[in-house]
């Protein structure tokens, strides 16, 4: 089931806390908004629920306009953050609440939270109470209890915040599988890029209540459309620079730790003498030996380094700049050496100033 957004604007108080967003999800999608904390995400997704009517715009699930929708009348399934289970009710009387409340008879209802704790692998403990459970557990049941009304829509506001850094790693692919096997459609907010990257098939990026660019994360992560989301999306360097030349393989530019070629162009054209930023990847640059032909390779002195074990995280000078680069398998070196750094023209992004 699609879900569109047209142009929805949401304010309290004469704040504008959702500025003219218009998204499309299509049916089966694993959609995310994605942001830093107060830049409308929530706010969006309360609008897609029926909590909250915008000001301006529509939203639409299926072919039924539900802008003004109550959220009763919409079919959606709602996560929220908190968990919100009934503390005196067992798990399996916390799964069948939505279905007495729309009176499913009795049998078809067994069936159904049957069904739903499967999926969550949460038969075995029916019969416990949510203080009996671990975290993960509750998340579980609480996805169980948005699945059994067999919504058209699946709304998650956060759903792992409350969770420690393991189980968030092995409840990430749980969502997945079990949005995939119920083939629904899932919007799903979060401030965690590492969660949006690894389970999303596309995110929408948000500042300020805007949309800033959507897309598929391989996509917003080596073609960020601007600063704002290069550095959001994971960590990234930014070199100031002047465009001198713009040809097929991309623009030479003249930066702050000398002149490269970046192969990343932005969707407007460049011109010669424009001022840009340039975003290089810390893992994109590397400190071994550069084949014959590479095109991008500048002298640096290693300046500091911090050793993780898997990797190292080394900062070089170069030129004016300085530069964090993560080294994998890291070969044993200290500081103040003259070492060369180099990249490939692919892996430098040009972004507006």
């Amino acid at each position: 089931m699609r879900v569109a957004l047209e142009g929805v604007t949401k304010r309290f108080d004469g704040l504008t806390v959702v500025d003219d967003v218009s998204l499309e999800i299509a049916d089966g999608e694993l959609f995310f908004l994605l942001g830093p904390s107060g830049c409308g995400k929530t706010t969006l997704l309360r609008c897609v629920a029926g909590f909250l009517v915008p000001e301006r715009g529509r939203i639409w699930i299926g072919e039924q306009d539900a802008t003004r929708l109550p959220p009763h009348q919409r079919d959606c399934g709602m996560v929220f953050q908190s968990y919100a289970l009934w503390p005196h009710m067992t798990v399996r009387e916390n799964v069948a609440f939505g279905l007495q409340v729309r009176r499913v008879e009795a049998a078809e209802s067994r069936q159904r939270v049957d069904a739903a704790l499967g999926l969550v692998r949460m038969r075995e403990r029916a019969g416990a109470r949510p203080n009996q459970l671990s975290g993960g557990q509750q998340q579980r049941v609480a996805l169980a209890r948005a699945l059994v009304i067999r919504p058209r829509c699946l709304l998650l506001d956060e759903p792992l915040s409350n969770l420690d850094a393991k189980l968030r790693l092995e409840m990430r692919g749980e969502i997945r599988r079990i949005c995939k096997e119920s083939g629904l459609t899932a919007i799903y907010v979060t401030h965690d890029q590492k969660e949006a990257l690894s389970i999303a098939d596309r995110i929408a990026v948000l500042e300020s209540g805007r949309l800033v660019q959507c897309g598929q994360p391989q996509e917003l992560y080596r073609r960020p459309a601007s600063r704002f989301v290069a550095n959001f999306i994971g960590e990234t360097n930014f070199l100031g620079g002047v465009v001198e030349e713009v040809g097929a393989g991309g623009a030479r530019v003249r930066t702050e730790a000398g002149t490269i070629t970046a192969a990343g162009l932005p969707a407007e054209p460049l011109r010669p003498g424009a001022e840009v930023a340039v975003s290089l990847r810390p893992e994109a640059l590397r400190l071994s030996t550069p084949p014959d032909g590479a095109r991008n390779v500048l002298h640096a002195v290693l300046a500091e380094t911090v050793y993780l074990g898997e990797l190292a995280q080394r900062e070089l000078v170069v030129g004016a700049a300085r530069l964090k680069v993560f080294e994998l398998n890291p070969r044993p070196g200290g500081s103040g050496g003259a070492v060369r750094v180099w990249f490939d023209p692919e892996d430098a992004v040009v972004l507006p100033r």
